[in-house]
């Protein structure tokens, strides 16, 4: 009898302290990399720093010498029209598609045009989302398409299954980095 008590009292002693810890577990699952970067540029462009660690969350999962399948490189994937465009506009001196191996020059340049992309999409994160993946364009046209778009300003359905993938996984990374880091990230974002 005593013994099943004392099995009971530290069962819950254990659970107690899962619980109390499950924010560092999932802290380890996703954490932020790449921290320093993230927070200059998310501030210098005036972007939520916890959308930027969603992004290359799942872009690249923080490997800064990733390359895709369609040929975006770096940390926030960035294809090479692209950033040859960013880095025009950005009025970036003697630019090449290797330097977005650079991790700070990535982030900077993937700030840059999420910044650019919320100014388009009026700050619609599923829009914004959508064209840094399937291309502001596409997003363009699909919003004047009826079946699309019943409103015109948002987007009913997402017609690339790749990019609808994407809206929703960088969204569930984004909620999860601000249910984890959310004060914290916020806080930073404001200095």
């Amino acid at each position: 009898m005593m013994f099943k008590k004392i099995i009971k009292i530290l069962c819950l002693v254990i659970l107690f302290i899962i619980l109390i810890n499950i924010k560092t577990i999932f802290k380890s699952f996703y954490p932020i990399k790449y921290g320093d970067q993230i927070f200059k540029y998310s501030q210098k462009y005036n972007v939520d720093p916890s959308l930027v660690i969603s992004v290359i969350r799942a872009e690249s999962n923080f490997d800064d010498k990733a390359t895709s399948h369609r040929g975006a490189y770096g940390l926030m994937q960035i294809m090479p029209e692209t950033a040859t465009w960013i880095a025009e506009n950005m009025k970036l001196k003697d630019f090449n598609v290797e330097k977005l191996y650079d991790d700070e020059l990535n982030i900077e340049m993937g700030c840059w045009y999420i910044n650019n992309l919320n100014t388009e999409f009026s700050g619609n994160i599923e829009l914004v989302l959508a064209a840094y993946n399937g291309g502001r364009g596409n997003v363009q046209k699909w919003l004047k398409v009826a079946e699309y778009s019943s409103d015109g300003k948002t987007l009913d359905v997402i017609p690339f299954e790749e990019t609808d993938k994407y809206v929703k996984k960088v969204k569930t990374n984004y909620n999860v980095y601000v249910k984890l880091y959310g004060k914290e990230l916020s806080d930073i974002n404001k200095e």
